[in-house]
């Protein structure tokens, strides 16, 4: 693979990734009525895990109990990011869920910043997301509660960034296949209490797998490909694409609308990312485990 090929390699793996989640959770969304968004959650990092250790057999790298605590955090912001981001989704149409989602990360790009002119885009984006809160009333003012779990799944979602960047130094397959199963430990469990026996429904067994694959099993091996090789602020302004891309999935296959006011705040989110990695000289340096 020629040199300027190899180094466009980790952002079309960020880019299929965000496409493959947001179509994923279009699709994943479709169980909620069945087996709950728990339920549905416990199917897609479930499922994941079996298919990624399958693919990965992580089993043939060592691995130090040092890097296994570290996994072990990794997977467990994993868990936490996906079952409180399907929590919000019972809901929140899922354009303004990502796009409070992505805060989370958003927040990580800023912390890399040092320019004064990153204070206004911080602006811009607390902006954005004021629009987005429950203040203005009407008829599509979004839930409370959804909100509170967007918020979590936002903490979660910037825990893994920086635990995903402590086990770059690892085999991506292996990283991303052992976490998705400190992940499973995490949330299985509760989507077993929530959903029972239900959970074992043929068809829905059969959609959980696609659910699995489309919308974690698949983004996050690509996106481990891009933690280890994108810098920290870029990293996270690309997945500026995401709230956007999210919206149009919402939209188009699950026929979800949207005011005026929240493309709006979305596109002030994007916007804020997309000033951070304009404005933010690009670096080399890892950083530090």
């Amino acid at each position: 693979m020629s040199r300027p090929a190899s180094n466009l390699l980790p952002y079309a793996a960020l880019v299929a990734a965000i496409v493959a989640f947001c179509g994923g959770t279009s699709f994943a969304k479709r169980l909620f009525p069945l087996v709950g968004a728990e339920g549905t959650t416990a199917y897609r990092v479930g499922f994941s895990a079996l298919l990624l250790l399958v693919a990965m057999r992580p089993w043939r790298f060592a691995l130090t109990r040092h890097d296994a605590g570290r996994l072990l955090c990794y997977g467990l912001a994993l868990g936490a990011m996906n079952l409180s981001f399907y929590m919000a989704l019972r809901t929140l149409p899922l354009g303004p869920a990502i796009a409070i989602e992505f805060l989370g990360p958003l927040a990580v790009a800023l912390a890399h910043a040092r320019r004064a002119v990153h204070v206004a885009l911080a602006g811009l984006a607390v902006a954005g997301l004021w629009l987005l809160l429950p203040v203005h009333g009407g008829a599509q003012s979004l839930d409370p509660v959804g909100i509170g779990f967007a918020f979590g799944a936002a903490t979660g979602w910037a825990c893994y960034i920086l635990a995903g960047r402590r086990t770059g130094h690892l085999p991506a397959g292996q990283a991303v296949a052992l976490g998705m199963v400190a992940a499973a430990l995490l949330v299985v469990p509760i989507g077993i209490a929530h959903a029972g026996a239900a959970l074992l429904t043929p068809l829905w067994l059969g959609m959980g797998v696609i659910a699995a694959l489309l919308s974690s099993a698949i983004p996050y091996s690509l996106e481990m490909i891009a933690l280890q090789r994108i810098p920290p602020h870029s990293l996270g302004v690309l997945l500026s694409l995401e709230p956007v891309v999210g919206a149009l999935a919402g939209v188009a296959l699950l026929g979800e609308t949207l005011s005026l006011t929240q493309w709006g705040a979305i596109a002030m989110v994007v916007a804020a990312s997309i000033g951070v990695i304009v404005t933010t000289p690009d670096s080399k340096q890892k950083v530090a485990a």
